[in-house]
């Protein structure tokens, strides 16, 4: 499942949207396309799913939009901004931490 990392935190619209990391304190502005596709992605679904809501939703091929949401994938992903792996989860005994 992809997600954000625990220190991105995102402010998406339709119009475009930013990510705050918290490590660095530098913001990631994203276009409205960006932003669509992050929405996607965030739902839970598979990137093939969001490639297809993609392309329904901007009328563009199917091969076009799984470009375009690979592309916003990797480059979140490069900036240590999200990952494509599940969450680790903390212990039972480490809620003391």
């Amino acid at each position: 499942m992809w997600q954000l990392a625990e220190s991105a935190h995102p402010v998406l619209t339709d119009e475009g949207g930013a990510i705050l990391d918290k490590r660095t304190g530098r913001w990631t502005h994203l276009t409205p396309a960006a932003s669509a596709v992050l929405m996607l992605l965030l739902a839970g679904i598979t990137e093939e799913e969001a490639a297809g809501q993609y392309a329904e939703r901007y009328g563009i091929d199917a091969g076009q939009a799984a470009v375009d949401v690979r592309t916003v994938a990797d480059a979140l992903t490069a900036q240590g901004l999200a990952t494509a792996e599940a969450a680790s989860r903390r212990r039972w005994w480490g809620w003391w931490r």
